[in-house]
Formats: C-alpha cells, sequence, structure tokens
C-alpha cells in the first residue's frame, strides 16, 4: 500500500480532459455516423452523412460551428470522473501486485485494465448518456447540460440515466483492457530494445499502437451502446427501438449487415488515435513534474 499515491489519479483526469478537447468534434462526427440508418427508429432512418469529412462540413453548414462541440460539457465532466478514476485504478492495481513495472507481465495488465474499466465507466455513465444524447440531437436538444440531466430524469428515471451501463461497461473493459496494456507494453519494448529512449518519440509511437488496437477492439460494441443510448426508454417501460443489447447487436445485423457494426469505425480510429496520443504525452509530462 505504501506504493500508492494520488497522482495517476489527478494526473489521468487532467490528461484526459486535455485529450477530449482536442478530438471532440470527430467524436461527433462518430456518434452521428452511428446512429444514422436504423431500421428501427424513424428520427434515424435517413443518411445524412456520406463520411466523417462529410458529416464535419454539413453539420457546420447546417448547424453552426459550435455544433461540433454539441455535448462537449458533459464529455469533460465524464472524463474527468472516467479517466481520473480509470488511469488512478489501473496504476494502483498494478503497484498492489508488483512493486516495479519490470516486473509487470501482459496478462496482469491486461486484469487491471479490465477492472479499471469497468469500475470508472460505471460510475460516470449519466455523463456518457447525456453527453450521447446531445452529440446525436444536436441542437434538436434544447437546454443545458443541468436541464438536459433533469430532463432525462423526469422522462426515464434513474434507470435513463445508467441506460446501457452493462455495454459501457464491457466496452471499457474492451478499451482498456486492450489500450493500457497496449502501451506499456510498446512503450517498455522500445526502451528495452535500445533504439528508444522514455522520450517524447516513444511516447507518440506506443500510443498510436493503442489506439488503433483500441479502436479494432471496440467499435463493433461502441455502435451497439450508441444506439441503445440514443433512444428514448419512457418510465412505463415501453420503448419503440431495441428490446435489449443483444436484441440491438442482431437488428443492426441483419438490417444493416456485419460492416454496420463497423460503422465510424474511421473516426473512431481518428479520434483514438490523436486521443490517446495527446493524453498520454500529457500523462507523461505531468509525471515529471515535482511535487
Amino acid at each position: 500500500m505504501s506504493n500508492l499515491n494520488w497522482k495517476p489519479f489527478v494526473y489521468g483526469g487532467l490528461a484526459s480532459v486535455t485529450a477530449e478537447c482536442g478530438t471532440f468534434p470527430i467524436d461527433l462526427t462518430k456518434t452521428r455516423l452511428q446512429v444514422q440508418g436504423q431500421v428501427g427508429d424513424s428520427k434515424y432512418t435517413e443518411i445524412r452523412y456520406r463520411g466523417m469529412l462529410h458529416a464535419l462540413g454539413r453539420i457546420c453548414r447546417e448547424e453552426g460551428l459550435l455544433a461540433l462541440y454539441s455535448g462537449i460539457a458533459p464529455a469533460m465532466l465524464r472524463q474527468a470522473s472516467y479517466g481520473t478514476i480509470k488511469i488512478g485504478a489501473y496504476q494502483s492495481f498494478k503497484r498492489l501486485l508488483v512493486d516495479s513495472p519490470e516486473d509487470e507481465t501482459l496478462v496482469m495488465n491486461m486484469m487491471c485494465g479490465v477492472l479499471s474499466g469497468v469500475i470508472s465507466s460505471s460510475i460516470a455513465n449519466p455523463t456518457d448518456v447525456l453527453k450521447i444524447r446531445m452529440q446525436a440531437q444536436g441542437n434538436v436538444l434544447q437546454g443545458g447540460m443541468i436541464g438536459n440531466f433533469i430532463d432525462i430524469y423526469q422522462q426515464e428515471g434513474t434507470r435513463g440515466l445508467w441506460k446501457g451501463v452493462s455495454l459501457t461497461a464491457q466496452r471499457a473493459a474492451i478499451v482498456v483492457g486492450v489500450e493500457l496494456p497496449a502501451y506499456d507494453l510498446t512503450k517498455k519494448h522500445l526502451i528495452l530494445s535500445g533504439y528508444m529512449g522514455d522520450t517524447v518519440y516513444t511516447h507518440f509511437l506506443s500510443s498510436f499502437v493503442c489506439g488503433l488496437a483500441g479502436a479494432l477492439a471496440s467499435n463493433p460494441i461502441d455502435v451497439v451502446r450508441t444506439r441503445m443510448m440514443n433512444q428514448r426508454a419512457l418510465l412505463d417501460g415501453t420503448c419503440a427501438g431495441y428490446k435489449s443489447t443483444l436484441d440491438c447487436l442482431l437488428q443492426t445485423w441483419r438490417a444493416e449487415g456485419f460492416f454496420a457494426l463497423y460503422k465510424g469505425f474511421f473516426p473512431n480510429w481518428l479520434r483514438l488515435g490523436p486521443w490517446n496520443i495527446i493524453f498520454f504525452i500529457t500523462y507523461e509530462q505531468l509525471k515529471k513534474i515535482e511535487v
């Protein structure tokens, strides 16, 4: 327990908020691409966007430049909670098991990543629901962050704020269980190879690898999670769209084909890549601060 400290929590939160602000417009286009073309929801049947660049241009023309940051407030709140707990818990779990980074193994890091991802995402789920609603509906969803929180609670109850929590936890388990170990493993081997030291270039390459790995692993569950969170369920339990996460997965696959589960992959990767690069470079620089 003597090896546990507060720094990974604080630095993880600060780096997460920084990365979120830098990549948010890409995340918004990913959400718009993922919710369109649904057979079971009449509001999103139309294919409005042909791709990420087309979505960016059309959103700017029709809704204004500020629409690219619809949902930024809950997104920053989410990262301040999710990112703080995720990184802090991951580093703490590792130090509970081994005293030195050199003693870490891939399996151990994956277990720590899965556990920290599930815990942090479950706690931060309400902010994720609100962020996706504000991103998907843009200027159609009126009111600020607090007003929309209250609206979701009044219309859908507490369950509405934790809609899709199981999928969010599963996605976080996959993303964190793949990304953080991938970063640690890549960084470790680059340094041990002798070709690269513990420098910004090493951090850049390692974060690029972990971003690609995370996007490939998480995109199918991310599509299902986005659609589940975006649909409205009333207090009486009725819902016009998907009955469960499995139903959403099967309906999407049957109606739109397997590759519908990889809708938004390019913006997802383009977001996860730069997001991880900004995050890990910021995090590594914060670690060098003497406190």
